[in-house]
């Protein structure tokens, strides 16, 4: 490659600008011995986010916007002005350690057929996020929403889609890490292309890491770096309706890999429970949210 960039961080933010600062400081602080470029693509943020990216990291190349893109898009104009050999999706919310990113992209030139890694997640709490999920075919979808994930929440067989045997402490590969802070190759990026923008908010990463593992490549999760998550930092902001975005992108998940691939007598009982346990989980969300705003 003519650019002498190795990593290109890109960045979508939203509203999130006190969390964006933190997210930066740890850029700044990386320890790598190649050169590092961070895109950040402001979705119309009203807090004072763009400004203070402008004002605090002029090394940062801000890429405000007029309206909110959302998750796919946003990310797509960072990766389409990415320089660099790989690419780290990178939330807000997310805070890296000084090594971080120099021991994701050793990992990655070790393992010439993986596509991605993804470093562990500690939550505010101290316990280290559960962000690894097998994809979503109809056995998992049944077993979650028949509660049996829950009941028997480390059961390969009924808990399998969650991980819950999983004590991530061990490198293993994956189906789909969590995209908060995932290092992607570029040349693989290339090959499938980038996230499909008909999923604007969710299972765009399910999406992508599914028709990476359909060409052949594959994805890891390492504990080797453990990254600072504070977890939903622009989604909660408008929760309820994030709840509905979710299962809109599950069902959109569904028509474009599994309709036409699956028996009828499972596609459409499968699509019909994810649009009942849509429902019942949005008005669930909806009626939280006029109890907090009541108490407020």
């Amino acid at each position: 490659m003519a650019s002498q960039v190795t990593v290109s961080i890109c960045i979508v933010n939203w509203n999130t600008r006190e969390a964006l600062r933190r997210c930066l400081e740890s850029i700044a602080r990386s320890k790598c011995d190649f050169e590092l470029e961070t895109i950040v693509v402001d979705n119309a943020s009203t807090d004072g986010s763009a400004e203070m990216v402008r004002a605090q990291f002029p090394w940062a190349n801000l890429l405000p916007q007029q309206a909110n893109l959302y998750y796919a898009a946003g990310n797509n104009l960072a990766m389409r002005a990415a320089r660099g050999e790989f690419i780290l999706l990178l939330n807000p919310d997310v805070v890296l350690p000084p090594e971080g990113i120099a021991r994701l992209v050793a990992f990655l030139r070790k393992r010439p057929e993986a596509a991605g890694v993804a470093p562990a997640l500690r939550l505010p709490d101290g316990t280290i996020q559960r962000s690894l999920r097998t994809f979503p075919g109809p056995w998992a979808i049944w077993c979650e929403a028949m509660g049996l994930a829950r009941l028997f929440p480390r059961s390969r067989l009924f808990g399998g889609y969650r991980l819950g045997h999983f004590d991530y402490r061990s490198t293993i590969a994956v189906d789909q890490p969590m995209a908060s802070c995932l290092l992607l190759r570029r040349s693989a990026l290339d090959r499938v292309g980038l996230f499909d923008e008909q999923f604007p908010m969710f299972f765009n990463d399910v999406d992508l890491c599914f028709r990476l593992k359909q060409a052949g490549f594959a994805l890891y999760f390492t504990p080797e770096v453990i990254a600072e998550h504070e977890h939903g930092a622009s989604t909660r902001q408008v929760w309820p309706e994030m709840v509905r975005e979710s299962t809109r992108g599950l069902l959109r998940f569904y028509r474009k890999h599994y309709r036409g691939r699956l028996c009828p007598l499972v596609y459409w009982p499968t699509v019909a429970l994810i649009y009942v346990a849509g429902a019942a989980r949005a008005a669930v969300a909806t009626w939280r949210e006029r109890g907090r705003r009541r108490s407020s």
